[in-house]
């Protein structure tokens, strides 16, 4: 079994197309079909159902996937850490982030990484801090920006505070709020509410406060991004509640401060089975240089971020 015959197994199951696949591997389709014959001879299984209209993984197939991705990725870092050891970054970095991220200005980040770093390829991941989480536990991504509620304790995972933060009222500029200097969460209940989806960390930093202060609110919309929010804000179809340090970058909506505001957490995460030389690399640019251990405390980090 070779490594190559797995690449070109994960190419076909994620175009679901030999042609494409051979396209993505830069080689002729058939010499990437007749590996796949060859690996599926070794292994005494088809790996893939193949009719003149699609073709699709099979049980073995399914079953074989999990532990190829994790033969690659296991090679691609041995290549990693080798010329980490020869003093060259290379390889892959995945970072995800949630929408609002406001610690940390990641496109200028990457532009100093991209500058010191050329080899290294990168991919964004754009989710919420739960599924980011997760995404990092299983390897898919190497580091996450994370925005939670000063509850949470995320589980399986390195984490090192970057900033606290408040949440602010986000109303339309002719909403009748919008010339108060500060409300309070009582004023705020009567409001119809626009919010990111229940249960997850972003929605439920306002959930919490809500329900601690015996209130409740009508969250009549839900999105699934900060652009949606202050879109339907700015119609006046709701209002909002947002990190007052990510909203001055919206616009068309008036920010009004919340006396009794729920508070968030920005943290950077990544895995317990350790950084790659380019996850490494990249936390360094960001001031994150302390030994990976776990940060239960949510304790803030004093490098600069």
């Amino acid at each position: 079994m070779e490594l190559q015959q797995m690449r070109y197994v994960l190419a076909v199951a994620e175009t679901n197309s030999f042609t494409r696949a051979a396209e993505r591997c830069l080689v002729v389709q058939s010499a990437l079909s007749h590996q796949i014959a060859r690996l599926e001879k070794e292994l005494g299984a088809k790996l893939f159902e193949r009719t003149s209209r699609r073709v699709r993984l099979t049980p073995a197939g399914t079953a074989f996937l999990p532990a190829a991705r994790q033969c690659l990725d296991a090679a691609d870092r041995a290549a990693a850490e080798v010329a980490a050891a020869v003093g060259q970054i290379r390889g892959r970095l995945a970072v995800g982030l949630i929408p609002t991220v406001a610690a940390v200005n990641i496109p200028a980040a990457l532009r100093e990484f991209r500058s010191r770093y050329p080899q290294v390829r990168v991919s964004l991941c754009a989710g919420a801090s739960e599924d980011l989480i997760e995404k990092v536990r299983d390897g898919a991504i190497d580091v996450a920006f994370l925005g939670l509620p000063t509850t949470a304790h995320p589980q399986g995972v390195h984490t090192r505070v970057l900033a606290h933060d408040r949440l602010v009222a986000v109303v339309a500029p002719d909403h009748p709020l919008a010339a108060e200097s500060a409300v309070d969460l009582t004023r705020l209940s009567s409001e119809v509410f626009v919010d990111l989806p229940a249960g997850t960390a972003a929605r439920l930093q306002s959930d919490q406060a809500f329900t601690a202060a015996g209130l409740t609110r009508d969250v009549a919309f839900e999105v699934t991004t900060a652009y949606l929010i202050s879109q339907l804000v700015e119609q006046q179809l709701a209002i909002a509640m947002l990190a007052s340090a990510y909203v001055p970058q919206l616009t068309g909506v008036t920010t009004i401060e919340v006396t009794d505001a729920p508070t968030r957490v920005e943290c950077a995460a990544w895995s317990r089975d350790g950084r790659t030389p380019a996850a490494t690399a990249f936390l360094e640019i960001l001031g994150i240089t302390t030994p990976s251990e776990p940060n239960p405390n949510h304790e803030p980090n004093t490098a600069s971020a």
